[in-house]
């Protein structure tokens, strides 16, 4: 884009240029929050993620008797038994980014005669219900590494930015108005001296 070469832009460009320098240093900073954030929420992720692995794992003892489960009217399956209602959240701000943070997950009250089962039952309820939760804490963790690597992508873009085009463009600009007008000085001078010569030929 053609820049007009004049005092008035040279101090626009000299400005634009104050501008980017004080903003770039604060980008910078919410560039390197937001990677530390992404790390910790990843390797929590992955602790979670592995947690509920291990719970569906120690579930492999109850394998044998789940195969019951079969066996019982649909209204009485376990599945019934354990329906998650609502994940509730809070919010966050982390480096200008609104993230949910988990807080609990409802189920469904649902009532059951500990007559139509087994003893075991109980017991898988829980622990269905845990593994649920982590279900729950595991999903929520991925929407918020989510939403901050979609910050974290906006923010190296704004500091690529500036730091690759805006700073050194208007740098540039800066360095082309101020040659222009120095060469503009200096004519303006060598005419002073040539019409100050001329006068004063011809007033001889």
């Amino acid at each position: 884009m053609a820049i007009k070469l004049t005092k008035n832009e040279l101090k626009v460009q000299k400005d634009r240029l104050k501008q980017y320098q004080r903003y770039l240093p604060t980008l910078q900073l919410k560039k390197q929050q937001l990677q530390s954030v992404i790390m910790k929420k990843k390797a929590e992720l992955e602790q979670m993620e592995q947690q509920r692995l291990q719970m569906i794992g120690d579930l492999d003892d109850w394998v044998a008797v789940f195969a019951e489960n079969k066996l019982f009217e649909e209204s009485k399956k376990l599945d019934y038994l354990v329906q998650p209602e609502t994940v509730i959240c809070g919010k966050e701000n982390i480096a200008g980014v609104t993230i949910p943070v988990y807080e609990e997950l409802t189920f469904k009250e649902i009532q059951y005669d500990v007559d139509d089962y087994p003893l075991w039952v109980d017991t898988a309820v829980i622990k269905l219900c845990e593994i649920a939760r982590l279900d729950a804490l595991v999903s929520v963790l991925r929407k918020q590494v989510t939403l901050l690597e979609n910050e974290l992508r906006s923010t190296s873009q704004r500091v690529n930015l500036f730091e690759k085009v805006k700073i050194p463009e208007a740098k540039e600009n800066i360095r082309i108005i101020g040659v222009f007008l120095g060469d503009q000085q200096t004519a303006a001078v060598v005419r002073g001296k040539i019409a100050k010569k001329k006068l004063s030929e011809a007033s001889l």
